[in-house]
Parts: structure tokens; C-alpha cells; sequence
């Protein structure tokens, strides 16, 4: 229970619950990281080269257990409870479920048996098989039978011994290796334990510095809170302003557009029509002045020409003379000018009005409306400092409230209680480390005891064949054999002897670890790494029939919560917070605690009595709506253009006066000389001069042209711009109504859709704090990493140091025992190849017998001739008596000795 107090206590600011959903347009504030502490612990194994071997062992037992882990079943049996089975198994629902076991553990079962009759069987057999040597039977004769293919046969013994011993070998190294690695990893065991507890000091002892910084930054918060107020000017009235911009600035931008661009094009146009009409003027004065001179002179040509034209020769209809007078007479209608510049109109009130209408600057007039709009944000801090005060006034109560309920709950003695606790658990761990140490120092040398039984064995073997193959003389007969290959037939069958007496206990162990760890292996550690054992301790009502979950149940007494084991793993394996792993917010209700106090309705309360009012704001003062007015009122637009468009488009004179004088001296041409000649001649000359003198300077003159260029222009750009200009400046003006109507009447519904969006912000900012405070208690404040590292840790001491060692020491011990029964049959056979025999085969060449004829052949044996000989009589030697047919020898016999 101290566990659970200290661990319940420690988190006592942890919590779940879901935030109110409220759209926050605040920035994102930045609340630093909480201050975490570095878990060293790295519960994770790698066997290194040794793996290769439990992979082999892991494979062994899927071929023994293919079957899936049983969950059901082992669900069934725990809810059955073993008591219950065992005093009432004769029921049927218990006979399918031992049934049920038996089909599961089939595998085991039958290897079970199989190591059972091993070790039974063989020292029996090993028994028997003794006592019938000592019979001289089942090889213990000592004599050996000489056969063709005897070299063959000791050979292929001599391979087959050899590559079992090798095998044997492998095993009892797998084996020994296991054993070694087992000890090796129990030395590191306290490592990675101490490792543990120190990472749950750092977890206790983090923890309140964590709760402590999750409490100051609210403060972050209320700094931010505390800028925008101090700043409620330029964000709220901003916001109102450009709310109100969606409609009042197109209106101020189509007056300043006009004043701009378009009432810029008019005013340019009026400015150069106002010069081109002020040159006109002039223009028309110097043109009137000189198309009267010129009017004169021609008047005057025109006299002299008629006068002229009175001369008698003209009298005389008959003769050439007449007829020219008469085409000269009808040509001096020409002799006129073209334009007649004193019929324009009078342009000198368009020009007063052009110049009163210059002199207006409307872009002034539209920025002070603009200026008296952009005021919008000065008015808002005015109209907003005691609301603003309220909130500040807020925060502080707040910030007290959170304080004061820091400091309601014993966070630091708890962790001092936690502390303590897992101090006296790691000095009752080490107080265990002595006896651990020696009870793995005696079974260490229990291992290497049962190890060195099949090294025993092995040395005989390897000294056997060592000796058999070194001392073997092919030459020699059997009973002449060597010393040393004597003693290796010897080893081979002190091998054997040792075999038979070791075997059965090694199978007995074999056997019996088999049964133990292959069903942890595939009960515990393999479930554990597939997370069914998690099925398993989270099945509903598994503990207490009614609790559906345990865990819950027994922390909070509410067994309906959903918190299971695999949950709880799975959570503190990610470093989540200890508070959503367990949910301590049953305890706890921070939650509700942040929601009632920051997250308050006092806020929102306050700024429900923001009111602005914006009637102080004029768009347009009626100055510049008369300038408007005045652009459309110049007069400019009555001018009659077309009839200076028309008098500047003619030319001077009606006739070219060059061309007139070149007839006339063409006409005089025709004519006698006379004085009618002499006339001609002269009025041609003087019209050259007027010529020359009035209509080319006339023509030339820079003014004339600048007038009749810059009036062309002019008029076309202001017939242009001025066409659609008061229907323009009417809808100008009216937009400007409309928006200043909008703000002087209907702006409190956008200023009450701004503060509610600016209160939103405010309130954004303490729900980043709370979403950030929860967000951290799950993932960041005590985080349960330590508490999923001592289950791992569990699991890899248990699973992947004692059980796959042990496992793998069963397996080559097995491996090693199992070969030992291939290896007695190979080396009995084999050790009668090396060993002296007491007799041999030999050859008798007595008449009466059938026998063998020996010959020593080129290699020293003899060579088997058969011969088929009739009996006429019965031999009186008994087939039986060896010691006389094969009498013991030292040396091979000759013929001649028999």
C-alpha cells in the first residue's frame, strides 16, 4: 500500500477532461519544455553471438509447441481455479479441459516420455549388456572374426565414432556456453537493476520541479493577456476598423480614385484645355489681326484687278483678250480668306470656372476623411480602460486562486514517502545479491559437473581413437597388437562403461529443465513479446468475478474504468505521464479546478460591455461634397468644339495665292504688251508678296500651330474624361452616405463581432495554457517510462538471461546425451579393431578336417584358400574347443608347426 500512496500522491496534479471547444484565433504562445529528467535505463537485449543459438532453441520448441498460445484455455483454467478442477475433474466440462491441455502440451508430453525411457531404459540395457560380456557374449569374446572388408568396416566405425564425438562436442560446448552466459549476464543483473531504481529516484524527484513549472507559466499567459490589453487600441479598434473598411473605404477610395487618377485626368484635361483656350484667345486675336490685313490686301488686288480689267482691249468680245479678261474676272472670287475666327464662341466663363475649380485640392478633403476614420483605434483604448482594468484585476485573482491550490496538497512529502520507499527496496535487493551469487555459483558448478561427465566421456573417445589410429598396425594379427592400440580399444570402452553410468542422469536433468523452461518460453516470455499474456490479465472478471477490470477495480474501486494492464504498459513504453496511464483524474480534478478559474466566464462577462461609439467619424464634410459637385459644373462640357475644330482645320486664303499670280502671269502671257500686260504683271507680283509676306508667316507662326494642336488635343482628352463624370461623382457620394450612415447608425453589431472575436483571443491564450498543461501531464510530467522498464527488465533477467541460457544448456546437454547412445554401439564395434584378442582365426591342413588353409601373403596375413576335403572319418576335435583348434599364440603359426 505504500507503493500505491506514495505513486497516487506524487501525481497529484494529474488529470484528463476534454476543454470547452472554443475557436481561439490567438497566436501560438511558447511555454518552453518542461524539465525532464534523462532515464539511463535502455531495457533492451542483444544477445550478441550466443543469439544465433537461442534462435536455434526457439525454433526447436516451434517444432515441439507449434500450436498458438492458449488464451482461452489458460483464461478457463485460472476462472476454474486449480482446487476446484483437481476435487472435481470426473465432471465433463473438466475432462475437455484436461483434453484440451493434453492436445496443447503433446509435444512435450511425447519428448517427456521419450527422455523418461531414455533414462530408464539405458542403464538397464547398460546392465544387461555387462552382464552378457561377462558371459563372453555381445562382444565380450575375445576374438575376432577376420573378414575381407575389414579395413572397409573399421574405417567407416572410425568416421562415424568421430563425427558423433563431434557432435557431442558441439553440444556440451552449446551447453557450456549457455552456463557461462547465464552467470555473465546475473553479474550484469544488478546493473541493470540499480539503473532501474535510479531512474525511479529521478522520476520521484523530478516530478514536483515539473508540477511546479506547469504552475509559473501561467504566467506566460498572463503576460499575453496583459500585452493585448495594454495594446486593445491597435488590435481591437484595427479590427473594427477593418471591418468597417469592407464598406467605407470602397466609398473613400472611389473619392480619392477620382482625386486621384480619374478627377487628375480632368483637372490635367482642364489645365491644358484652360492654356489651349488662353492661346486660342490670344491666337484668335493675332489671327483676326492678320486675316484682316491680309483681307485688306486682297481687297485691294481685287479693286486694282477689276480697274485693270476695265481696259478697252477687254471690251472686245471677238478677240483673245476678252476671253482672258473674262477668266480673270471669274477668278477673283477666290481672292478671299478661308477662316473666319471672329464667329467663335466666347470662352471666358468656362475659363473663371476652370480656374476656380483648379484651385481645389480634393485630395485634402479625402484624407482628412480617411484620417478622421483611421482614428478608430484611439477612440476604442478610450472608450475600453475600465473594462481593460477589470480584467487585469481578474488576472491577478486568478493567478492567487492557482497558488493557493498548488499548495493544498503534500507533493513534496509524498515524494520524500516514495523516495524512502524505493530506498528500502533497493537495500532489501542488495541485501538478496549474496544469495544469488552463491545459489548461481552452485548451480554453475552442477552445470559444469554434468558437462564434464560427457567431457569424460568424450576424452575416452578422442583418447581411443587417438591411440586406436596411432598404434594400429595393419600388418599385425589381432592377437599381436600393440600396446597403445590396445589402450585405445580400452579408452573407447571406458567410454562406453561411463556412458552407460551418466547418460540417464543427464537425460533425467535434460528432461526435466525441458519441461520447465519450454513451457515458460512458450506460457510467458513468448506471449509477453506477442502481448497475449496482456489477453490474459485483462480479461473481464478474471480476478474478482466482480470487477471487470483488476486494476481499476483495486486503485479506485471502479472496475467499469477503462484501464487495463496492456494500456498501462503501452503508455508508460511511449513516456507518457503517469497520470494518463493510470487516469488520475478519479482523484484529482485539475481539470474541473483550471475550467472554474481560468477558464472563467468572468472574461467573457467583462468584455460583453464593450461599447464603441464611432458617430464621431466624417467620412465627407459637405465642403468636399460641393467640390465633387463643382467638377461637374465648369461649363467646359458646353463648349462648342466642333466650330473651333472646324476654323483651325481650314486653311488660310481660299485659293493658293502662288497658284493665282502664276495664272495671272500665264494670262498676261497671252496678251499684247500693253498696259493690260504690264497690270497683270504687277497685281501677280504683288500678290507673291503678300504672299510671302503675310499668309507664310501666318501659316509658320509657332502660336497658330501650338494653338491649333494643343486645342485638338485638348478637346479630345476632355471630351473623354467628362463624359460620364457626373454619374461618377453621384455614385461616389452616394457610397460615402452609405458608409458614414453605416457607422453612425449601424456599427455596434461589427464592434460586437470584433470584441467577442478579441475576447476569444484573450480566452485562446488561457486555453493554450490549459491544452499545454494537460498535453504535458500526459506526455511530459512524470513520465512512466521507469515503471514499463522494471516490467522489461523483469522480463529480459527473466526470459533472455535465465530462461534462453537454461534452455539452451537442455538443448546441447540434450543434444550431447541423446548422441551418446550412437556412440556406444560405434565404439564397442570399433574397439575390437584395436584391442588384443586372446584368439584368432587360423588354419589347420589335417586330412581329416575340413579346414581353412592360411597363407602369409605379401602383407603378413594369411590368405584364405577353401578347400572342400571329404571325411571318411569323424574328427575327434569338438568344434567348440577353441583353446585346442586355436591354441593362444604370440605369433602367427606356421604349417609346419601344426
Amino acid at each position: 500500500m505504500l507503493w500505491k500512496t506514495g505513486l497516487l500522491l506524487l501525481c497529484w496534479g494529474l488529470t484528463s477532461g476534454e476543454l470547452q471547444a472554443t475557436e481561439s484565433r490567438a497566436p501560438s504562445l511558447d511555454f518552453g519544455f518542461v524539465p525532464a529528467g534523462v532515464y539511463e535505463t535502455l531495457a533492451h537485449y542483444e544477445p550478441g553471438p550466443i543469439g544465433m543459438l537461442f534462435h536455434m532453441v526457439h525454433a526447436f520448441l516451434h517444432v515441439v509447441q507449434p500450436n498458438p498460445f492458449p488464451e482461452d484455455l489458460v483464461i478457463r483454467i485460472v476462472e476454474d481455479e486449480f482446487g476446484a478442477i483437481q476435487s472435481e475433474y470426473q465432471k465433463p466440462e473438466n475432462i475437455v479441459l484436461t483434453l484440451q491441455v493434453i492436445y496443447y502440451e503433446i509435444g512435450f508430453v511425447v519428448c517427456a516420455v521419450f527422455g523418461l525411457l531414455f533414462a530408464v531404459l539405458l542403464p538397464l540395457v547398460g546392465l544387461l549388456f555387462c552382464l552378457c560380456r561377462c558371459c563372453d557374449n555381445c562382444g565380450g569374446e575375445m576374438h575376432q572374426r577376420q573378414r575381407k572388408n575389414a579395413e572397409c568396416q573399421r574405417g567407416l566405425l572410425t568416421t562415424l565414432l568421430f563425427t558423433t564425438s563431434l557432435i557431442i562436442t558441439a553440444g556440451v560446448l552449446c551447453a557450456y556456453t549457455a552456463n557461462q552466459n547465464l552467470t555473465s549476464q546475473l553479474k550484469g543483473m544488478r546493473r541493470l537493476v540499480n539503473s532501474n531504481l535510479r531512474d525511479l529516484h529521478t522520476f520521484a524527484n523530478d516530478t514536483p520541479a515539473q508540477i511546479d513549472y506547469l504552475i509559473s507559466q501561467y504566467a506566460t499567459a498572463k503576460n499575453k493577456v496583459l500585452t493585448d490589453l495594454d495594446n486593445i487600441g491597435p488590435l481591437l479598434g484595427n479590427k473594427i476598423h477593418e471591418e468597417l473598411s469592407k464598406d467605407v473605404r470602397p466609398a473613400l477610395d472611389g473619392v480619392l480614385h477620382m482625386a486621384g487618377v480619374r478627377v487628375e485626368k480632368v483637372i490635367k484635361a482642364m489645365r491644358d484645355t484652360k492654356e489651349a483656350l488662353v492661346d486660342l484667345s490670344v491666337s484668335v486675336e493675332l489671327l483676326q489681326e492678320g486675316t484682316g490685313r491680309l483681307e485688306s490686301n486682297l481687297s485691294q488686288v481685287r479693286s486694282g484687278l477689276r480697274n485693270s480689267l476695265k481696259d478697252p482691249a477687254c471690251s472686245d468680245t471677238a478677240s483673245p483678250t476678252a476671253q482672258v479678261c473674262r477668266s480673270i474676272r471669274s477668278s477673283l472670287s477666290k481672292l478671299h480668306i478661308s477662316a473666319n475666327y471672329s464667329g467663335l464662341p466666347n470662352v471666358t466663363e468656362p475659363l473663371a470656372k476652370l480656374h476656380t475649380v483648379l484651385k481645389t485640392d480634393l485630395s485634402h478633403v479625402v484624407q482628412r476623411g480617411f484620417l478622421s476614420f483611421n482614428n478608430t483605434p484611439t477612440m476604442v483604448t478610450d472608450q475600453t480602460r475600465n473594462i481593460v482594468e477589470g480584467v487585469r484585476d481578474l488576472l491577478d485573482v486568478i493567478g492567487t486562486n492557482i497558488t493557493s491550490f498548488s499548495k493544498m496538497f503534500p507533493v513534496h512529502s509524498s515524494v520524500t514517502n516514495f523516495t524512502i520507499f524505493i530506498s528500502h527496496m533497493h537495500s532489501r535487493i542488495e541485501d538478496f545479491y549474496p544469495e544469488i551469487n552463491q545459489i548461481d555459483f552452485y548451480r554453475w558448478v552442477c552445470c559444469i559437473t554434468l558437462c564434464c561427465m560427457v567431457v569424460m566421456v568424450l576424452t575416452f573417445n578422442y583418447l581411443g581413437l587417438l591411440c586406436g589410429i596411432l598404434g594400429y598396425d595393419r600388418h599385425a594379427s589381432p592377437t599381436t597388437r600393440g600396446c597403445i592400440s590396445n589402450t585405445g580399444g580400452n579408452l573407447l570402452m571406458a567410454g562406453v562403461g561411463f556412458s552407460f553410468m551418466f547418460s540417464w542422469v543427464l537425460m533425467g536433468v535434460v528432461t526435466a529443465t525441458f519441461l520447465v523452461g519450454g513451457n515458460l518460453e512458450k506460457l510467458v516470455c513468448e506471449p509477453f513479446h506477442t502481448k497475449q499474456v496482456f489477453k490474459v490479465l485483462d480479461a473481464p472478471y478474471l480476478i474478482n468475478p466482480t470487477w471487470k477490470n483488476f486494476i481499476p477495480g483495486y486503485l479506485y474501486n471502479d472496475p467499469d474504468m477503462d484501464l487495463t494492464a496492456e494500456s498501462l504498459y503501452s503508455d508508460c513504453k511511449e513516456n507518457r505521464g503517469i497520470y494518463s496511464a493510470l487516469h488520475l483524474d478519479k482523484i484529482f480534478n485539475v481539470s474541473a479546478f483550471l475550467n472554474s478559474n481560468v477558464y472563467t466566464k468572468d472574461v467573457s462577462r467583462n468584455f460583453n460591455g464593450v461599447r464603441v461609439d464611432l458617430r464621431g467619424i466624417i467620412l465627407l464634410e459637405s465642403e468636399g461634397k460641393q467640390n465633387l459637385i463643382s467638377f461637374t459644373e465648369t461649363g467646359v462640357g458646353e463648349i462648342n468644339y466642333a466650330a473651333y475644330t472646324e476654323e483651325i482645320n481650314k486653311g488660310v486664303t481660299l485659293v493658293d495665292l502662288l497658284s493665282f499670280a502664276s495664272d495671272l502671269d500665264s494670262y498676261s502671257e497671252q496678251l499684247p504688251r500693253g498696259t493690260l500686260q504690264t497690270a497683270l504683271r504687277g497685281h501677280a507680283s504683288t500678290l507673291r508678296q503678300i504672299h510671302n509676306q503675310q499668309v507664310i508667316p501666318l501659316e509658320q507662326s509657332m502660336k497658330f500651330v501650338r494653338a491649333r494642336s494643343s486645342l485638338n488635343q485638348s478637346i479630345s482628352l476632355l471630351e473623354k474624361t467628362t463624359s460620364d463624370l457626373p454619374n461618377k461623382v453621384n455614385e461616389v457620394l452616394t457610397s460615402i452616405n452609405e458608409a458614414q450612415y453605416l457607422i453612425s447608425e449601424n456599427a455596434t453589431f461589427v464592434v460586437n463581432q470584433e470584441a467577442e472575436k478579441y475576447r476569444t483571443t484573450i480566452i485562446g491564450y488561457f486555453s493554450q495554457y490549459i491544452e499545454w498543461v494537460l498535453t504535458s501531464l500526459a506526455m511530459e510530467v512524470a513520465a512512466c517510462k521507469p515503471l514499463s522498464n522494471m516490467v522489461d527488465t523483469a522480463e529480459i533477467v527473466a526470459c533472455s538471461y535465465v530462461l534462453d541460457s537454461m534452455n539452451t544448456f537442455w538443448f546441447g546437454l540434450g543434444c550431447s546425451t541423446l548422441f551418446l547412445l550412437p556412440n556406444i554401439i560405434l565404439s564397442v564395434k570399433l574397439a575390437k579393431y584395436y584391442r588384443r584378442m586372446d584368439t584368432e582365426d587360423v588354419y589347420d591342413d589335417i586330412d581329416t578336417i575340413p579346414m581353412k588353409t592360411m597363407e602369409i601373403s605379401s602383407n603378413g596375413y594369411y590368405s584364405e584358400l577353401f578347400e572342400v576335403i571329404r571325411l571318411p572319418v569323424k574328427t575327434s576335435i569338438p568344434t567348440y574347443d577353441t583353446m585346442t583348434r586355436f591354441p593362444r599364440a604370440s605369433a602367427p603359426p606356421r604349417h609346419a608347426d601344426w
